[in-house]
């Protein structure tokens, strides 16, 4: 049993640790026997990760802390805390960097395991804490995971709502678009009614009026046509793409 923990094979920790740790780390939480408390922690998870890698800090009997990385004493656990704090401060600078809903997910994504992280680790300092009540160090500890728990939950929120702002600001923009496509239509059908009757009548009695142009050398009187096409339909995409006064509401 004692070959297979995940406990340092150094520590002479009370043998109850072993029995209830498994070959993996688990759940974050901590465990009290015979005046020692062991502390089981996650490392600040990243979105590729599969797996938690798991930390030990062991306070002895005595008041001395022992942790399985990051050294010994209590600054251990301290440089384990502010690695969250640097991860959250280093997404902070994302958040307000992003401009669309893509890079705000990229940040949802990224901080969402950090804030279910540090939620849980919170419990945990706030058991060790109850647990050891006359212990200055647990309780500096405890305050600087509020902290970080605080920190997480507010750049987690801050980073949803802006990418719901921004599907919300794509949308009402899609909305104009749309609603600009509409008028356009409108003007369109509205022009193609009042030119169907003569185009219809023209069609069938057939319009070939002697104008005198015929007898014009060229190329001046077709290219004057194209000029009054070009420029009636100029005037005409004009009339249609303008912007009603409600839209520019």
């Amino acid at each position: 049993m004692e070959s297979r923990s995940i406990l340092p094979a150094s520590w002479d920790v009370p043998e109850e640790f072993r029995d209830r740790l498994g070959e993996t780390v688990g759940r974050q939480r901590v465990m009290v026997a015979d005046g020692h408390l062991l502390l089981v922690l996650h490392a600040s998870p990243h979105p590729d990760d599969e797996t938690r890698k798991g930390r030990f800090f062991w306070r002895q009997a005595d008041g001395e802390w022992k942790g399985s990385e990051l050294g010994g004493g209590v600054g251990a656990v301290m440089k384990h805390l502010r690695e969250y704090r640097e991860s959250l401060h280093e997404h902070d600078d994302h958040v307000e960097n992003a401009q669309t809903a893509s890079d705000y997910f990229d940040v949802l994504e990224a901080v969402s395991p950090i804030h279910r992280a540090a939620s849980h680790q919170l419990q945990v300092f706030e058991e060790a804490r109850k647990t050891v009540r006359e212990d200055r160090d647990l309780i500096n500890l405890r305050d600087l995971a509020y902290e970080i728990e605080r920190t997480s939950d507010l750049l987690y929120a801050a980073a949803r709502n802006g990418m719901e702002f921004a599907v919300a600001r794509r949308a009402e923009e899609q909305a104009q678009v749309s609603h600009r496509m509409a008028i356009s239509a409108h003007r369109l059908n509205v022009l193609a009614a009042f030119f169907f009757p003569i185009a219809t009548l023209s069609a069938i009695f057939g319009v070939n009026l002697i104008h005198g142009l015929e007898q014009q050398k060229g190329p001046f009187p077709f290219l004057g046509m194209v000029g009054i096409g070009l420029v009636t339909g100029a005037l005409l995409t004009f009339f249609i793409t303008r912007k009603s006064p409600e839209s520019q509401n």
